[in-house]
């Protein structure tokens, strides 16, 4: 009997607790009489409201984009061309384009796995062409998780930005990942075509390190098929080394090299057509890319430029009674900022936090603090001038995850989608850079009639 009513007092006090979370997913509020208690629906109404003043600014001009029914489309604030502009533009010309398109797609564990962004991009290369999955880390903990590639490797180190104190922000990029290796470090990658299609094979591998000392490597292509070694010269900034043939698997492997050097991953791209690399970081709220290196953005843009960074971020930012996001509008506009002067002509698209739900009166309901963010994102991407996409409307609005769990295109955390609701978000925008494009051009063309005019 007293051990019940322990138990009881312990769970009661567990109430008070301050909000916890498990490898990057916060746990739900201990509620143990949520089920027959009121609760203040008034206050929890109240806190997801925001000033008048915190509505973000319309995009304005002589042209003003249409938006049809039906989709939600992506609004684009930038004045200075750093919006989807870079993107329209070189995908209007892919097909003369002398490079790949690059997407790099930054964001938390909403899209690790290659979720959203797998889908993504086999719906641009079954458009616009293209091969290939693109970046993928030395090692990954979701190596097993995700669907798009083969990915084993074996001793390497590894430091994120969100994992430690041993992490040296002088190092990372945009991955907030980066690897040293152990004396038999070796990383294999090989496509496959049972989730996507274009990913079974590729034409070109790169492997992207930074080596303060002579490095030496070896790539084994199809299982031994060919062989080449590569002698890599010490620099201060990132290096690109390149094996062009017809890929089916590649084994990556440095064969002499010093412990300064740094790994950060390697590629299966093509060389034309729309390359979207997918960069997860477990945890991460997104502001953290404010303190990458401006040298190390730099010359990773000169390595590998990208057209478009989608950022999609949030799940660390939301809380349940969250109504003053203030901090993370400051932080993140400074990570913007930081991306778009390290990396000039990349378009930026911030996508907002999707719907998430929490337990109240022992019902799920949309987490209070989460509509809050989604205006907070909106007022970041007009305040920083790039584009910005309403994830959140595009689901469904409030609820949305709750039908997709139902749906089992969410898992029951009421937090992540799976694969099966990530190739209905990745369709949903898809559906809006498509109408974008359109849009792009008619005004285009209503600019240059306007100039013939005048």
């Amino acid at each position: 009997m007293w051990l019940i009513v322990a138990t009881i007092a312990i769970l009661l006090a567990a109430y008070r607790l301050p909000s916890l979370s498990l490898g990057g997913v916060e746990l739900r509020r201990v509620e143990l009489l949520s089920d027959i208690l009121p609760g203040n629906r008034e206050a929890d109404e109240a806190d997801t409201l925001l000033p008048d003043t915190m509505a973000a600014p319309r995009p304005h001009g002589e042209w003003v984009d249409s938006c049809r029914q039906g989709t939600t489309c992506i609004e684009d604030f930038s004045t200075d061309g750093r919006g989807m502009e870079p993107f329209y533009e070189a995908l209007g010309g892919i097909a003369s384009l002398d490079r790949p398109l690059r997407i790099a797609v930054l964001g938390d564990s909403y899209i690790e796995g290659d979720i959203i962004t797998a889908d993504l991009r086999n719906l641009l290369q079954d458009r616009y062409g293209g091969c290939g999955v693109g970046f993928v880390p030395m090692a990954s903990e979701t190596a097993g998780f995700r669907r798009s590639v083969v990915h084993r490797f074996g001793g390497w180190r590894a430091y994120n930005s969100v994992g430690g104190d041993s992490y040296n922000r002088n190092y990372g990029i945009i991955s907030g990942h980066y690897f040293k290796n152990d004396s038999a470090a070796w990383s294999l990658f090989k496509g496959q075509s049972k989730y996507c299609t274009r990913l079974d094979t590729c034409y070109r591998s790169s492997l992207l390190l930074l080596a303060p000392d002579t490095v030496r490597l070896s790539a084994v292509v199809n299982g031994g098929r060919s062989k080449q070694s590569f002698t890599v010269l010490p620099s201060t900034d990132i290096q690109c080394v390149t094996v062009a043939d017809t890929i089916h698997s590649i084994s990556w492997r440095p064969t002499r090299c010093s412990g300064r050097t740094i790994f950060y991953g390697a590629t299966m791209d093509d060389d034309r057509g729309i390359i979207v690399d997918n960069f997860s970081l477990r945890s991460s709220p997104g502001s953290n890319l404010g303190y990458v290196h401006e040298q190390m953005l730099r010359s990773l843009d000169r390595v590998r430029h990208y057209d478009l960074v989608i950022l999609v971020y949030g799940l660390n930012v939301a809380t349940p009674h969250g109504s003053d996001y203030g901090y993370y509008r400051t932080a993140m506009k400074k990570a913007i900022e930081r991306l778009k002067e390290c990396m000039p002509g990349t378009g930026f698209l911030l996508v907002s936090i999707g719907d998430r739900d929490e337990r109240v009166d022992g019902v799920m309901r949309t987490m209070r603090g989460v509509k809050n963010l989604v205006r907070y994102q909106h007022t970041i991407a007009a305040e920083s001038g790039i584009a910005f996409w309403n994830l959140h409307e595009a689901m469904g609005g409030d609820g949305s995850i709750a039908t997709m769990v139902k749906a089992h295109e969410a898992n029951l955390d009421y937090t992540h989608i799976n694969f099966k609701g990530g190739k209905r978000l990745a369709r949903l925008l898809f559906d809006a850079m498509e109408y974008g494009k359109q849009q792009h051009e008619r005004r285009k063309a209503f600019m240059a009639g306007k100039e013939v005019a005048q």
